[in-house]
């Protein structure tokens, strides 16, 4: 956070933390892994899904955390993070790996349940579900075209969610949407 990533060195670190560069390499054997594990040392616990016993509020609550998080310090390391990884395949493997993909596999977990409870349509396709909630965020994270606030995701929720109920769909006097 003071220096930014490029600025960023292995040295640095050492010298920061009071020890030896191969105390360092030791358990961290690039930059990347080491910001990574920073950056999810500080985040993880702010970003689990609460159990309220309603898919929509589940993954609402959660992403407001997420916002918060995005609009701090650290949504910029996100930003960098994906950024580099563009043209740095450890850096982008490593952020995928460590924070993408818990997150994503958490996400389908709560998903799953409203499947079971019956909230959402039993054929849903949690990589498209997954992919319409967040992708929104990164989008403004990452362009900056439009600011990224709790309205916003409660407008998302909405739209989103609409599409994944069956009962809606009865609701306005039509048949259920079936989809392959």
């Amino acid at each position: 956070m003071e220096v930014g990533y490029a600025q960023l060195t292995i040295e640095g670190v050492a010298a920061r933390a009071g020890v030896g560069k191969p105390t360092i390499y030791r358990r961290w054997s690039t930059k990347a892994r080491l910001i990574i594990d920073a950056f999810l040392a500080a985040t993880n616990p702010e970003l689990s899904f609460p159990d309220t016993g309603s898919v929509k509020e589940d993954i609402l609550q959660q992403m407001h955390k997420l916002v918060k998080v995005i609009n701090s310090p650290r949504g910029q390391v996100i930003a960098t993070l994906i950024g580099g990884g563009q043209t740095d395949p450890e850096m982008i493997e490593a952020f995928r790996a460590n924070w993408l993909s818990p997150r994503r596999f958490d996400c389908s977990q709560v998903i799953k349940k409203g499947i079971e409870r019956g909230e959402l349509r039993s054929d849903v396709d949690m990589e498209a579900v997954i992919d319409a909630l967040y992708s929104p965020l990164f989008y403004r994270l990452l362009l900056k075209h439009a600011p990224l606030t709790e309205d916003f995701v409660d407008q998302l929720i909405d739209v989103v969610m609409s599409g994944l109920n069956d009962r809606l769909a009865i609701s306005n006097n039509e048949e259920p949407t079936k989809r392959k």
